[in-house]
């Protein structure tokens, strides 16, 4: 995917779109060129790692947009993964995985998750799945934390990619 600067002025649905999929674009861009081997390093005492966060990355789309807003359960390979047994199974089995077919996985669950956002009717429409309270999340919402998420883990994956290849920047 490439990464595009958000339109300055924009409708909110465009506006939350086009900033949750920079961030997207920002992941990819850390992650891209490099070996498996590359995307396994890790940093001083972390046990992160850019594979791990391009699996979890993938995951939280998926879980987010399919599982708890369309009510449609998580696609594979998340829903016979062994979280039973490994709560961080996504982190912990990605250094297995080739780069290009973590990068697919990710680019797979957000094509999956721009299509849900572009069949709901409105921001205002509520997931499927309730929160842990009971309540129902606004598409808005979910966009918003996704911004979040994305924007928190790609500071994560600057500082993995700096210690892997001295790479910095956006």
């Amino acid at each position: 995917m490439q990464r595009v600067d958000p339109d300055p002025a924009s409708d909110e649905l465009t506006t939350l779109s086009q900033f949750l999929d920079y961030q997207r674009g920002t992941l990819e861009m850390k992650a891209s060129g490099l070996s498996k081997e590359e995307m396994a390093q890790t940093v001083a005492a972390s046990t992160l790692t850019l594979a791990g966060l391009v699996k979890h990355l993938a995951l939280v789309e998926d879980s987010w947009f399919q599982d708890r807003f369309l009510g449609a359960g998580e696609p594979e390979p998340w829903a016979s993964a062994p979280f039973d047994e490994d709560r961080d199974w996504d982190f912990h089995s990605a250094v297995d995985d080739e780069t290009a077919d973590l990068l697919a996985l990710y680019r797979t669950a957000c094509d999956r998750s721009r299509a849900a956002v572009a069949a709901a009717a409105s921001l205002d429409d509520l997931s499927a799945e309730p929160s842990r309270s009971g309540e129902r999340y606004s598409l808005r919402w979910i966009l918003v934390h996704m911004i979040e998420e994305t924007a928190r883990h790609n500071g994560h994956a600057d500082l993995l990619r700096e210690a892997i290849d001295g790479a910095t920047g956006e």
